[in-house]
């Protein structure tokens, strides 16, 4: 189905024209090479499309869809151990798992631009958090890690100039307003809610700020055995996850309902806002390689990995589906 019939049919209304593939090439492609899909669940909106693409999964001849709830860290090293097939996942920390030898595959990116950085008053830009609390949760989460890069970006050396405080997203914006930490990376829906409650003040928004807002944070990546394995569910697994982000970008009021109702968020107004925010639909204008390059780049300044950019890509990426689906699913 061609990106056009696609929107014309999600614009006719009803579940049927919204998840309907019809016919097109992935009729005519051979059946996937297993009916079950397993994929990663965590608490937050940057991964929208793939909460949404199930009844495209089912579409696509995936009849069992799992979602396997992770946390932040945890999803990463789920994907690299084979408990997961396939999954959206912050770019930057999956590259570290990529230097570590974890076979784990970028095959597309997907949206830029989803996370804020959330500081105290006292700290006016990023580079004042030298020698200041950062909250994570945990070391080798995609907070920690993003949040690290950025350091090093700016010239600071995040092991030595950061100190790092592990605690539960929840309590972040409670230590924040009572001085025990100095800033957190703030992800959809947590990044609108703070700023409804006008908890401390973003020094770094990804949605705008350059050089993030030009590359990448959430990609598609996959575990390399089962890519092998099953080809053609690998091919029609992506083509789900990127007609998903198309169709958050222009029926945002419609997704945020069917989220809302799915269970993965409670406020519908926070993940309008989210989807209305977020990059989505922009995985034909951006060059994943791109992406994979610059964060490779600076997870080596912070001394979290020891690869290049160019051993990186050698070893963890493969865009042959997604440049056939850009051809697919053109204008």
């Amino acid at each position: 189905m061609r990106r056009r019939e696609f929107l014309n049919a999600a614009a006719g209304g009803g579940a049927a024209a919204l998840f309907g593939l019809g016919p097109g090439r992935a009729a005519a492609e051979p059946p996937p090479e297993t009916d079950t899909l397993r994929l990663l669940h965590r608490p937050t909106l940057c991964e929208a499309p793939q909460y949404v693409a199930e009844e495209l999964l089912k579409g696509e001849g995936f009849r069992d869809v799992q979602y396997l709830k992770r946390l932040p860290g945890a999803a990463e090293r789920a994907l690299a151990a084979g408990d997961a097939d396939i999954s959206m996942l912050f770019g930057p920390p999956v590259i570290v798992q990529i230097d570590a030898g974890a076979p784990i595959v970028f095959l597309s990116g997907v949206h830029v631009g989803c996370v804020e950085m959330f500081a105290a008053d006292r700290v006016k830009t990023f580079r004042d958090l030298k020698g200041r609390t950062v909250a994570i949760t945990e070391l080798g989460s995609a907070n920690h890690v993003f949040v690290a890069s950025i350091a090093a970006h700016v010239g600071l050396r995040p092991s030595r100039d950061i100190t790092w405080a592990v605690h539960p997203t929840a309590e972040w914006g409670r230590l924040l307003l009572e001085g025990r930490i100095d800033a957190f990376l703030g992800y959809p829906p947590l990044a609108q809610e703070l700023r409804a409650r006008k908890i401390g003040h973003v020094v770094v928004n990804t949605l705008t700020d350059r050089p993030w807002s030009q590359y990448f944070c959430c990609m598609v990546a996959a575990n390399r055995e089962f890519m092998r394995r099953h080809p053609v569910a690998t091919k029609r697994a992506l083509r789900a996850i990127l007609k998903a982000s198309d169709m958050c970008a222009l029926e945002p009021e419609r997704i945020a309902k069917l989220i809302v109702d799915k269970g993965h968020a409670e406020r519908s107004d926070y993940v309008l806002q989210s989807l209305k925010e977020v990059a989505y639909g922009k995985w034909r204008d951006f060059d994943p390689a791109d992406a994979v390059r610059f964060y490779a780049l600076r997870l080596r300044e912070a001394e979290l990995i020891k690869a290049s950019p160019q051993q990186v890509i050698a070893r963890g990426t493969d865009w042959r589906f997604l440049n056939e689906l850009k051809k697919e699913l053109r204008d």
